[in-house]
């Protein structure tokens, strides 16, 4: 019974190969196994084939997504979001997590669900890319990661320049909806970036890491520090977009209130007329002569015309 396998790579005389089961190349210098958590088979070969300690065990095992890193008798034990893969491209925005152990001439990753880092390393490797130890593995799923996440950050700032380059140049305001899927869209990338460059972080001063591991975790760390400071300044995009949008709006609402007061103040004079003409009641002016309803009226538009003069001399 093997274990539910996704895909490996060996290190031998001959170069980085991909391999098809977990026992396969076991002589070579350094084995990288990328296994499905969710299978039973692979729990069971990781309780028969490895001897970690039980905070890495239980790390690799562990469904809890939260980023977090130990280090455990110069084992690496690592859990770092992802995001999740699905079938429709548009449901690429559920978090993940890929679990990753980086021992001695080996390296473990798993995952519950499918992620985008996976399929971009095996592609890497694939096209040629070496693996020699655990500092390039690592370096490989970590700079494939903080690549997806480029990509996913390179998509947002483009989204929010489009808005505001149609808001400022053609006066389209952009849907409410879709701004607030931009701004759900940041929020993830900026939670995610955040805990992944701490978690990072919080590895790299380590006092037990491996030295060799180190310069990994510090130039993945500069990276996901310039992504955050790019979702950041798309953050602070949206919230001038929405000023602005917040801004037109109330000015439009102000306009609209203005020319509501402006025609009820010209209104009301000329109501008032028509309502004491209206009164059923004894000696009422003009209610015997032939002209009295016109009489009436030149009253009534004089009223308002008398109310408009006022209002424009006092501007």
């Amino acid at each position: 019974m093997q274990p539910g396998l996704i895909w490996g790579c060996a290190r031998t005389a001959d170069g980085t190969r991909l391999i098809e089961d977990c026992d396969e190349a076991a002589d070579a210098s350094f084995r990288w196994l990328h296994l499905n958590l969710a299978d039973q088979r692979t729990l069971r070969w990781l309780e028969r084939s490895t001897d970690f300690p039980r905070a890495i065990d239980d790390l690799m095992l562990s469904r809890d997504t939260h980023q977090q890193a130990i280090v455990e008798d110069s084992i690496v034990g690592l859990v770092l979001q992802d995001f999740e893969r699905d079938f429709e491209p548009s449901q690429t925005m559920q978090i993940g997590a890929l679990h990753i152990v980086v021992a001695p001439g080996q390296m473990l990753t798993g995952r519950y669900h499918p992620l985008h880092s996976a399929d971009i390393v095996k592609q890497r490797i694939v096209q040629g890319a070496e693996i020699g130890d655990g500092a390039a593995a690592l370096g490989l799923v970590l700079g494939a990661m903080a690549d997806g996440l480029s990509q996913l950050v390179h998509a947002l700032a483009v989204d929010i320049q489009t808005a505001e380059d149609e808001f400022l140049n053609e006066h389209l305001s952009p849907a409410t909806r879709d701004l607030m899927a931009v701004r759900r869209r940041a929020a993830r990338l900026h939670r995610l970036i955040g805990g992944m460059r701490a978690t990072l972080h919080r590895l790299e001063m380590d006092p037990d890491l491996p030295r060799l591991l180190a310069p990994v975790a510090e130039h993945i760390v500069q990276r996901l520090h310039a992504l955050d400071a790019d979702v950041g300044g798309v953050q602070a995009q949206l919230r001038a977009l929405r000023d602005e949008l917040d801004l037109q709006t109330a000015q439009r609402t102000n306009q609209n209130l203005y020319f509501l007061s402006v025609m009820s103040a010209l209104l009301l004079p000329a109501t008032l007329v028509t309502g004491f003409f209206g009164m059923n009641t004894g000696g009422l002016p003009f209610a015997h002569t032939i002209g009295g309803t016109l009489a009436a009226g030149v009253l009534a538009i004089a009223a308002s015309g008398a109310t408009w003069l006022l209002l424009r001399r006092r501007r």
